[in-house]
């Protein structure tokens, strides 16, 4: 297995369109380009393998919610026999602005309950992450509310954007690694 590439976000219809689910999102997308069937399910994942530039790749939604993804990051590299640095986590993150979107190839979790969980789990903050901008909440709402909140139309259009650029972006990663993928889309 080349990569195993995991979106965070909630399962079900009440959370399919809040900003939390920015990396299920781009899961959704990468499997629609690449034709990867999610049909796999595990207590803890609904999984897919195919391939995405030439690369054995598996895509993968946890089931659990965001706070305990760490569980479903665990069993994937388990079962797939991949080191941490073979993962590549996508998530939103509200510090960066809404539509943009920024690839390192580690990092602490800063805040990001689900990151917590996954480095948590793996003992590790080395594995490459995707992250995808929400924006923050404005002037006296609370972050709960902003990531477990619907987008504007506006906004679910700058979104949408930075899903597909993302998704580029992890097929530029498997093709030209993370180095080059840094320099072309952050």
């Amino acid at each position: 297995m080349d990569a195993v590439i995991v979106g965070l976000g909630n399962p079900g219809p009440e959370y399919a369109n809040t900003r939390h689910n920015a990396g299920f999102w781009c899961v959704d997308r990468l499997a629609d380009l690449h034709r990867i069937r999610l049909t796999t399910k595990h207590q803890t994942c609904l999984l897919g393998e195919g391939e995405i530039e030439g690369k054995a790749v598996v895509l993968a939604k946890p089931r659990t919610f965001v706070n305990l993804s760490g569980e479903a990051a665990r069993y994937l590299l388990a079962r797939f026999g991949a080191k941490p640095d073979k993962l590549l986590v996508i998530y939103d993150d509200m510090d960066l602005p809404i539509g943009k979107m920024r690839l390192r190839p580690n990092g602490s979790p800063a805040g990001h309950n689900g990151m917590k969980s996954i480095t948590a789990a793996l003992g590790t903050e080395a594995f490459p992450r995707l992250r995808i901008g929400i924006g923050r909440p404005s002037e006296g709402g609370g972050n709960i509310g902003h990531v477990l909140g619907r987008l504007s139309p506006e906004e679910q259009k700058l979104a949408d954007e930075a899903v597909e650029r993302a998704s580029q972006a992890v097929a530029f990663v498997l093709a030209e690694g993370i180095a080059a993928a840094m320099n072309k889309y952050n």
